[in-house]
């Protein structure tokens, strides 16, 4: 593993943290809710087993780059650790963590460049976007969540 900058985001979602699991062991929703993930093209049937992995798109049309994030550690539902790679621009170890919350739970998300010279690659204004990024994206998987809470409520936006 690359030296730890933590680039880490938090929130709190009116959801337990099984009903996060849920949408977390679910690929085919990582294109919508990770920012810069544009389309997931195939996936393990045994996601998010550690070892599994899926096969995405990252970037913005015309401009992507087809590559993998592997599943490192799973926890349920309190913890994944991914790494995800988009090379040749780099690779990131993800970690994904969902605590109970009263509200219902706290996501953490802790994205690391899983680089050997990742503090001459990754200067710290690179980590305060990755950081702004990473907020929009547990946004995003907030919605998810909660949504599945709310009877009768369509998922259109993974769909």
């Amino acid at each position: 593993m690359g030296v730890r900058l933590m680039a880490r985001s938090q929130l709190v979602a009116a959801a337990p943290p099984e009903t996060v699991w849920e949408v977390l062991s679910e690929p085919q929703h990582y294109g919508y809710w990770v920012v810069g993930s544009s389309e997931i093209r195939a996936w393990d049937d045994d996601w998010p087993a550690p070892g599994s992995r899926f096969e995405h798109r990252v970037g913005f049309q015309p401009l992507t780059l087809a590559d993998h994030t592997e599943v490192l550690e799973s926890e349920p539902p309190s913890r994944l650790v991914l790494r995800a790679k988009s090379r040749p621009l780099g690779v990131a170890r993800v970690e994904m963590i969902t605590e109970p919350h009263p509200a219902g739970s706290l996501l953490t998300m802790i994205e690391d460049p899983d680089l050997p010279l990742a503090r001459i690659l990754t200067p710290p204004p690179v980590h305060a976007m990755i950081r702004l990024r990473n907020g929009e994206s547990l946004r995003r998987l907030r919605s998810l969540a909660e949504r599945r809470l709310a009877p009768g409520l369509e998922d259109r936006a993974a769909g």
